[in-house]
Order: structure tokens, then sequence, then C-alpha cells
């Protein structure tokens, strides 16, 4: 349906495209920072999204951050940022990291309720590039038309494909067809960043670069009966361990520490994993004391699992002597011992002291700035997380280039290197927290080691770590040190 333009806090908003739902625009809002104060425009909308054939699929909601005054330029970068999932909205990486609000937080410990001190961030990616949080169908206020079957946007190719075309519908609305142009994409959200980046190649539409934060691009690797998921896990438990006093090697500085994990994990680790019962019980007794220093749980124990932990039991053992459950998101934050009530399946989303420790704070700022900054009021409920509906409902099939059949689950590092193989000159910037158990950042060296790149392509994969976990961005240490390394990466165009 189309309908009018609507009026900002104050002033009018341009008049929306023929075929698009409401868009509100703020007035000229002002970003102070410590390089100075930057004025900017903030749109809240939606994009219609339609198939091949033209008919409509999906309404987009997204929060669009426009430079304006001095700093406005058909130069600047525009960025497409979103979150993962599947089934999360993009207020996280808004609200929480790169925006320009933000509520105070206490990362890696939670943050108490409401009122919470909303403030501009001057950590925000604005200065640097414009900013475009886009809501996948179904979460956020996205919605799936009526009478559209969901399977035909919830999938690994199906979303990418609706991804891809929101963007193109994006530069169409806005004419930004010449300026750089750049993907960021968390969690599952690194998954999409691949796939919708050869798709908009496909189109004719380079980008200049690829940000993946908390990266996953191999999913086979976490298949039940699997030895390489473990693999990458190992690092992070030992960091996790060293952080919550648990680990030996006293004498290593963190960096060595962390060289030591990665360089037990990849080598006798991983060979006594891929011995199975093939194993002598001397040498596991062995592998197992050597991986008790590391990751702090009991040698026996370990021999019993045969080396095989995951990150359930982890989080549950690590601090069971105390009655605490570290996060799964960010393993720094702990909360009291798993439900003695129940033994049935939770939310891995909810069950999560880390989760639990910011979501209301964002969620709380976003509705906030929706309403007063930007003057967006809707008669819907914005839903952050819809992961319970969406996964279960989730296409993981994904035909990846060159690939005639479909795989049954995505490595869409196949993707990612097609890509960089077409396009010589896309830059892609891998950014990770040690304390993240979802994501392990070991597993995005390996899947990043699987590129299968010539030396020159691969100078053009940066990598880095910092002291936080999944959602790096809420940890404010970590945040001023990924907005410098992401700035420097898009002024790089």
């Amino acid at each position: 349906m189309t309908t009018p333009a609507s009026t900002g806090p104050t002033g009018a908003s341009p008049q929306p495209p023929a075929d698009e739902r409401e868009v509100v625009t703020s007035a000229d809002l002002v970003l102070t920072t410590p390089a100075g104060d930057l004025s900017y425009r903030a749109d809240a909308g939606h994009l219609l999204v339609r198939d091949g054939a033209g008919q409509p699929l999906t309404t987009m909601f997204y929060v669009a951050y426009t430079a304006t005054g001095d700093a406005a330029s058909p130069d600047r970068p525009v960025t497409y940022l979103f979150n993962g999932g599947p089934g999360s909205a993009s207020l996280w990486l808004n609200v929480g990291g790169f925006g320009p609000r933000r509520p105070a937080q206490r990362t890696p410990h939670a943050t108490p309720p409401a009122p919470y001190a909303i403030e501009a961030n001057t950590r925000s990616l604005l200065p640097t590039s414009d900013l475009v949080f886009l809501d996948a169908p179904g979460t956020g206020h996205s919605r799936i038309l009526d009478g559209v079957d969901p399977a035909r946007v919830w999938g690994v190719d199906a979303d990418a494909d609706v991804f891809a075309r929101a963007i193109l519908r994006h530069l169409a609305v806005t004419g930004r067809w010449n300026s750089p142009r750049y993907l960021f994409g968390e969690s599952y959200g690194t998954t999409r960043a691949a796939v919708v980046a050869h798709r908009l190649q496909n189109t004719g539409l380079d980008l200049n670069g690829v940000v993946l934060l908390s990266t996953l691009l191999d999913w086979t690797a976490n298949l039940p009966g699997a030895d390489q998921g473990f693999v990458h896990l190992l690092p992070t438990f030992a960091a996790t361990a060293r952080y919550h006093g648990r680990a030996g090697h006293a004498e290593l500085g963190d960096a060595a520490f962390d060289a030591a994990a990665i360089d037990f994990a990849q080598g006798p680790y991983a060979a006594a994993l891929q011995r199975g019962d093939g194993l002598d019980p001397a040498e596991e007794a062995r592998v197992a004391e050597a991986m008790a220093s590391l990751v702090g749980l009991d040698a026996g124990y370990l021999a019993s699992r045969h080396l095989r932990v995951g990150l359930e039991e982890f989080r549950a053992r690590l601090l069971a002597d105390e009655g605490r459950l570290i996060g799964r998101f960010d393993t720094r934050f702990v909360a009291e011992h798993a439900y003695v009530v129940g033994g049935g399946a939770t939310d891995p989303a909810t069950d999560d002291a880390a989760t639990a420790g910011v979501t209301s704070a964002l969620v709380t700022t976003f509705a906030d700035h929706l309403a007063h900054d930007i003057g967006y009021v809707s008669p819907t409920a914005y839903v952050p997380l819809n992961n319970m509906v969406v996964e279960p409902a989730w296409d993981w099939r994904h035909r990846a280039p060159a690939i005639d059949e479909p795989m049954p689950l995505p490595n869409v590092a196949l993707d990612l290197s097609a890509a960089m193989r077409r396009n010589p000159h896309l830059r892609v910037l891998v950014l990770g927290g040690r304390f993240d158990l979802a994501t392990p950042y070991l597993g995005a060296r390996h899947d990043l080691a699987h590129l299968f790149l010539g030396e020159r392509l691969r100078a053009n994969v940066t990598v880095r770590a910092y002291d936080s976990g999944h959602m790096a961005f809420v940890d404010d240490a970590a945040l001023a040190a990924i907005t410098a390394d992401v700035s420097a990466f898009l002024q790089g165009a």
C-alpha cells in the first residue's frame, strides 16, 4: 500500500517512492565526537522487495544515517549492516555499536534496568561512512507480505537474494550508485554477507569491501560426529579458563598463551581426535593432561569424554564448583547455575548471561531513538529476535559457485572466494572476540585459510581479535579498537 511521507520531529520528509511504505526523516541531528561535530539525517522506513518476476515479497525495514552539511559527499562510503540469527533484527549493530546513539553499559557485567543513560556514541562509524541498518524479513519491522510463503525468504539462498535486492533498491531510491559500497555482517550476517557479495557481483555491482564480525562461513564443521568444531572451540575454552583463573601456564602472557592454545588445538589435539578409537589410551591420557592445563577442566573428565567437550558442557562445568554458569556469547559473563527444575531445551539466546546482560538496554535505547530522535512510531511491535520461529523453518541448502548440486549445509567460503577472484580489489576485514563460544575465532581463521586464494588476493584479507565476545562492540574498550580498525578499512576506498 502506498502511504504519504511522514513528518519527523521537525520539518517534512521528502516524498517516498511510489511503491514504498512510509518513510520518516528526522531534522538535522548532530553527533559530537573527539574529531568535532558531524551533522546528519536519520531515515526510518521500508523498502519493497520484489522477486525476479516483479512480484512483491516483503517489506524491509531500515534505519539510515546520512551525513549532511560539509561532510556530505557522493564519494562518502555507504555501508549496509545486518545482524544474523537467522532471525535477528539489526538494532544490535546499531545502538549496540556503530550508530550515533548508544546506552552506557557495564560489559562484562550485566547492565541494570532502566532508566538507561543514552548517550551520543563517540565510537560511531558515521564520521567515516553513511550507514544503513537492514532488518531481515520476520524481524524488527520487516514483514513478509500476506500470501507469500515464508520459504521464499527464509533460507540461505532466498535470504541472500532478498538482501541483495533490498540493497539494489536502496541504491535506486537514494541515487547512491557511485558511492563506495560496503557490507558489514555479524554472526549469521557473515554467512549472508559472503553470499550477498557474490550475488551483487552477478548483477554487475562490485563492492569495495566486506566486514565480517563473529564469522561463520563453513557450517559443516559442527555436524554431529565431526571433530573440527572441537578444534575450533579449544582456544576459546583456554582464553575463558585463563580469564576465570582456571588455566595453567601462568608464566605466559596472553598472546603467548593464545598462541600455545592454537598450536595445541591444531597439532596434538587435532591429531588425537582424528585417531578416534585407534588412539592409544596412554597417549589419550597425555593429551588430556595437556588439554586440562589449558582449558581448566579435570584431565580424567576430558579422557572420559575422549577429549571431546561441547560448548554447553564447558559452560556448565568450568565454574560448577561455584554454582555459576558462564556466558555463551561472552564467556566473561557469569550467572547463577542453570535451571534446577526442568531439563528441556531452552533458547540459547535467552539462556545466556551475556545476552541477558545487554538486551534490555539496547532494545529500550532503540525504541527511544526511533520515537524521539527520528519520530518513527509503528502500530506493530518491533521484533528484536525471532529465531525460535525462523530457525526451525530455515532452508539450510545452498548452491555455491561452481557446485552443481545444492549443499545440505552451507560453506559460503566458496562464495567469498569466488567474489574475491572476480573482483581483485575486494577487501575483507574479519573481526572476532576471544571470549565468543558461538563463533570461535579459530573457526574463522580456519574458514579463511580455506578460501584457497593466491598470495596477492590473500593480502586483501585482514584479521583482528579483541578481548570481547560475540557482540564484541558492547565492550567499550573493544568498541574503540573495532571502530578504529573498521574506519581505517572504510577509508581505504
